[in-house]
């Protein structure tokens, strides 16, 4: 059946079911060149794409470790021999400051910032909902369609980007500003996602210091119907910190895609530590949220308890239980610790910390302290921050509460449950 619809085309410009043609059509000449695209050379085909769609220029901008800076990848042309000549220059490509830029605009809430004669447009690069960079496009003046095609562009080189980043250096180095130490590598190279979310439910992280971090871990990830949480907390601040963080995150992982309960994965620790890492205590909070009904179970070994909050305020003591010994000391291995159980409502938010957080000390030895961490997301998430940026700029004050130097790891993870009707 031919399209009932017989408007005419915008003046100077093509139909809007042309124009979706076309760019479904560049995309799918993207897609089918990205496959054996070396990192250096996937910028280079995306302005190759922007051009079939009449714009004029792109580049890609990726955000570095600490969420700090959006730095440019390079712009090499893949099919110029004489490219390899200026790789040098472009290696010193600019980078833009995430809180002071119309890039950061675009990263920090992720809509789409453009010039006001509309030739430049900065839009967000994001994965599901984590944020990666964002896209810098030139060209003609660009109306709603041209916008879209941009949106469209930016998510698949999004996708390529990410899935290249685990085999291609190039894409994680760009992101670093400094050398990190070998038990810092060890840990991140377990990490999830800083970011992972469905319509039912969201769960975002960060973690610090990036380059010099310890025993801190955290893993999140979605389960049939359900969203599973740890927070890891290792004793030391050396490789075998690094050693015990990583390994109770495997064997979280293992015992639970293996059908094991909270309990059972709580026993694997234990014996892992007890085997491999002895004489290395671990705290931590391991936790899933019932995604259909809002049921969250946890069980807490020897760390600061889960913090509830609802409606804009912290609920007192809603999630606080008797505190059980630590992992490491060999009292899990028969007898697993209690599983909590509390009912949510839609829109609740559960908080988990390592005392690295709450503990942090100013110059004049001012601790950071619980009530300055909740109010500090409370305030951003009232003012219509998302959860992700939230925890950035939380990161940022408890960093110039210590003086930009911390003593002990700070890992924070917000979960919020927000069912769909």
């Amino acid at each position: 059946m031919q399209p009932t619809d017989t408007a005419p085309p915008p003046e100077g410009g093509v139909s809007p079911v042309v124009a979706a043609d076309r760019t479904g059509a560049v995309l799918a000449w993207v897609l089918e060149r990205s496959h054996q695209a070396s990192a250096r050379q996937v910028p280079a085909l995306i302005q190759d794409a922007a051009r079939k769609l009449g714009l004029t220029e792109t580049r890609l901008y990726l955000a570095d470790l600490r969420q700090l800076r959006l730095v440019a990848l390079p712009q090499l042309a893949a099919d110029r021999p004489e490219a390899a000549e200026t790789e040098e220059a472009d290696e010193r490509a600019e980078a833009l400051d995430i809180d002071a830029s119309l890039a950061g605009l675009a990263y920090r809430g992720r809509q789409v910032q453009l010039s006001r004669d509309r030739t430049i447009a900065w839009v967000p690069m994001i994965d599901g909902v984590e944020r990666v960079g964002v896209m810098r496009v030139t060209g003609p003046a660009l109306d709603d369609g041209g916008v879209e095609a941009c949106r469209a562009l930016a998510a698949l080189a999004t996708l390529i980007v990410v899935s290249k980043a685990t085999h291609h250096d190039l894409l994680v180095v760009r992101g670093r500003s400094r050398p990190m130490t070998l038990q810092a590598e060890l840990v991140w190279a377990f990490l999830p996602p800083r970011t992972i979310g469905t319509s039912q439910a969201t769960s975002t992280a960060v973690l610090e210091p990036a380059y010099e971090i310890g025993g801190d871990a955290f893993d999140h990830n979605f389960t049939d119907g359900g969203l599973h949480l740890t927070l890891l907390d290792a004793m030391g601040h050396d490789l075998a910190a690094g050693g015990a963080g990583a390994a109770g995150l495997a064997a979280c992982r293992s015992t639970r895609r293996a059908g094991g309960t909270l309990q059972d994965i709580s026993t694997t620790i234990e014996r892992t530590l007890q085997q491999w890492i002895p004489d290395r205590l671990m705290t931590g909070v391991l936790a899933h949220l019932d995604t259909l009904r809002g049921e969250f179970t946890w069980i807490n070994c020897g760390h600061p308890p889960p913090l509830l909050i609802r409606d804009g305020h912290v609920v007192p003591a809603a999630l606080e239980r008797p505190a059980q010994l630590p992992f490491g000391l060999g009292f899990h291995t028969q007898s697993p610790p209690p599983a909590h159980r509390a009912r949510l409502q839609p829109g609740d938010r559960v908080l988990l910390y390592s005392d690295g957080v709450t503990e942090a000390r100013s110059a004049t030895g001012e601790l950071f302290g619980e009530e300055r961490l909740t109010d500090t997301v409370i305030r951003s998430m009232a003012s219509g921050t998302t959860a992700p940026e939230a925890l950035r700029r939380l990161v940022l004050d408890l960093l110039t509460h210590q003086d930009q130097r911390l003593h002990d790891d700070a890992t924070i993870l917000l979960a919020e449950w927000h069912p769909t009707a």
